[in-house]
């Protein structure tokens, strides 16, 4: 892999990352389709590591009030909204999370091959259409309730299936238990931070240091580039999300789906 290939596909996961239409599945579509060498499992993890950065950087100071909050929690405090977002956030996370360690090997595997990419555009690119045109509710992320929670915690799971998209699965289930848009985005995004880091945790380590001599200056690269575009894609998104709707992103999904379908069938 070259530098030129690098920028590319880690402007590519900052982009997609946070946008409903599956960060994994461009990673692994765009080299075959162009024809560039496998990028390794190696730079996969470090571009995301770059999109963690951002989200952590965007949403800092609500961090900051979720964290401060939550703590105050387990010395008996009052249970203040941004002390039960924060617990949402962790209890959220538990379902993929428990996924994620059991079909780790499944997923890395017989997943990963363009029909089940394909399918998986289409049809929760089908159910976010569903879910937008609906039209969500009224509520915000600190009025979620348990069951909320549950529901979209087991969602997120599925985003194990290349194709399906954390943040597009995520936010589709946050729109059907009754959230706004940007509710359903900004809960989606909080949530993504603990998968992430987690995913990282398990994983950054061996990849980096298995990787080819020579490369971390093209990682380092990797990280930075995802981590400006992820962080300028949250941003812009967050602010046009009342005005565009979902409906352009699931327009691209039933796009990119049927052409996939008829490059690989």
């Amino acid at each position: 892999m070259d530098t030129a290939h690098a920028a590319w596909l880690a402007l590519l996961q900052g982009i997609t990352e946070f946008l409903p239409i599956s960060s994994d599945a461009h990673l692994i579509l765009v080299p075959r389709l162009l024809g560039w060498p496998d990028q390794g499992l190696a730079f996969d993890t470090a571009v995301h590591l770059g999109t963690l950065a951002a989200v952590i950087a965007y949403f800092r100071r609500e961090l900051m009030r979720m964290a401060h909050d939550w703590l105050a929690t387990l010395a008996g405090g009052r249970a203040t909204p941004d002390a039960r977002l924060a617990w949402a956030v962790l209890f959220g996370t538990i379902p993929a999370g428990l996924a994620g360690l059991l079909l780790h090997k499944m997923v890395e595997g017989q997943l990963r091959t363009p029909l089940v990419i394909a399918s998986a555009t289409l049809a929760f690119g089908l159910l976010l259409g569903w879910a937008d045109r609906r039209g969500g509710g009224s509520r915000d992320e600190h009025q979620l309730t348990w069951r909320d929670v549950a529901v979209i915690g087991c969602a997120q799971a599925l985003a194990l299936i290349p194709g399906t998209s954390r943040s597009g699965i995520t936010i589709t289930a946050a729109l059907f238990c009754g959230l706004d848009r940007t509710a359903a985005a900004r809960y989606s995004f909080l949530l993504s931070i603990p998968i992430i880091a987690a995913a990282g945790a398990l994983e950054v380590g061996p990849r980096l240091l298995a990787a080819p001599h020579g490369t971390l200056g093209l990682l380092a690269l990797g990280i930075a580039i995802s981590a400006v575009s992820a962080y300028l894609t949250i941003h812009f998104f967050l602010r046009l999300l009342r005005r565009i709707g979902m409906m352009p992103f699931v327009a691209y999904r039933l796009i990119l789906g049927a052409v996939l379908l008829v490059l690989f069938l």
